[in-house]
């Protein structure tokens, strides 16, 4: 494949950098924060990209997009996970609901929902994972009795992020659990505000607003509210991950940072252990390794197939993610631990590593990736 992301990417990266150096305040580390002006912020920068086009770049105009490449959304993915995510929670929407729909969704789905995400309107949550179905998740308890011409939906979810801000959610539930377990599920798209639905957050060191608990007490869904058709959700829901994991540029971020630390210590720099810049110089390489593997998911992702290309993609950056945070950790000492704007890189080490922690677990766990990998060459070798 062709590694050139096009003529224009260095304009665009320029225009990127520009607006968010005009309208994210330095110090900026994502929208889940103790500070509310921090959520605030994402929510009126999504708004403003949306103004520009550039907030749904590679989708088509019909669906109020940019009409731009996949290869343009690469570049805006990239700095936007460099510069801590200033699009906040809109980022699922714009990754994989919107794509989800537009190859799943009826004609009036994608024209009531997919604008809406495209001008930076709403927020969407997953319902996916449960208490006792996280990497399982073929074998989720949720129940969708059938009711009239809908469905009474009753179960639990957990480690639901952005629950409490969002509006909707994409939410799977087993409508025949006598049926073999690709086709146990079906998937629904419910308002968040529905009678029965109860958000509970869960406290953790990644922040307010990012994980929660959803409990769901006899909800009605509509027939009209199924993405895909019934009893195919399974299959509609690993082609979405694969979205959402090629969608998140974690090696941005990680090479920014190393970038950063170098030029903070300034001289420094030159008297760090020798084995430390080593592995400063394996952690780049490492990185410019997992962008590569993530060009090559980018290039497949409109093959249904090609979720194992995404896998890879995943288990690099997710590696490099703590890998990274590990080193700024050896390399600043005890002041990585703090926090704020006078803190070593605004506080961005700290920050990272709370994050990195949880990096091989989210969007499914690094084992299962190498298992889909692992499941992908075997078959292609018995062939």
């Amino acid at each position: 494949m062709d590694y050139d992301l096009g003529p224009d990417a260095a304009d665009l990266r320029k225009r990127l950098r520009e607006l968010i150096s005009t309208h994210i305040p330095e110090g900026f580390l994502g929208a889940c924060t103790d500070d509310p002006r921090d959520l605030a912020t994402t929510e009126s920068f999504c708004k403003l990209l949306a103004t520009d086009g550039l907030l749904a770049l590679a989708w088509p105009k019909e669906h109020g997009g940019g009409g731009g490449s996949i290869w343009q959304q690469t570049v805006l993915r990239e700095e936007m996970w460099a510069h801590h995510e200033p699009r906040g929670a809109q980022y699922m929407g714009i990754n994989w609901v919107g794509p989800a729909l537009m190859r799943y969704g009826t004609p009036e789905q994608k024209a009531r929902h997919l604008s809406a995400i495209a001008a930076g309107e709403v927020i969407w949550c997953q319902g996916f994972s449960e208490p006792e179905a996280g990497t399982d998740l073929a074998s989720l308890r949720t129940r969708a009795v059938p009711d009239g011409d809908g469905w009474r939906v009753t179960g639990q979810k957990v480690w639901t992020s952005y629950a409490q801000m969002a509006s909707w959610c994409v939410l799977a539930a087993c409508t025949d659990p006598d049926a073999p377990k690709p086709k146990r599920l079906t998937l629904f798209l419910v308002p968040m505000d529905r009678p029965g639905i109860t958000v509970r957050p869960i406290r953790s060191m990644l922040g307010p607003h990012h994980l929660n608990e959803v409990f769901l007490d006899d909800v009605e869904v509509f027939p009209d509210e199924v993405l895909g058709e019934v009893g195919d959700g399974w299959r509609v829901m690993r082609e979405a991950l694969a979205f959402e994991r090629v969608g998140i540029a974690r090696y941005a971020r990680c090479e920014s940072l190393l970038m950063r630390m170098q030029t903070e210590l300034g001289d420094d720099w030159d008297r760090l252990p020798e084995s430390i810049r080593t592995r400063w110089v394996r952690a780049l390489t490492d990185l410019r390794v997992a962008r590569l593997l993530a060009y090559r998911a980018v290039s497949l992702q409109d093959d249904p197939a090609a979720g194992a290309a995404a896998s890879a993609a995943r288990i690099a950056t997710t590696t490099c993610d703590q890998q990274v945070a590990e080193l700024l950790f050896d390399v600043l000492g005890p002041t990585a631990l703090d926090s704020g704007t006078k803190a070593p890189l605004h506080g961005a080490a700290e920050d990272h590593w709370r994050y990195a922690q949880a990096a091989t677990v989210a969007s499914g766990t690094i084992e299962v990736q190498r298992m889909l990998v692992a499941r992908e060459v075997l078959g292609e070798h018995r062939s």
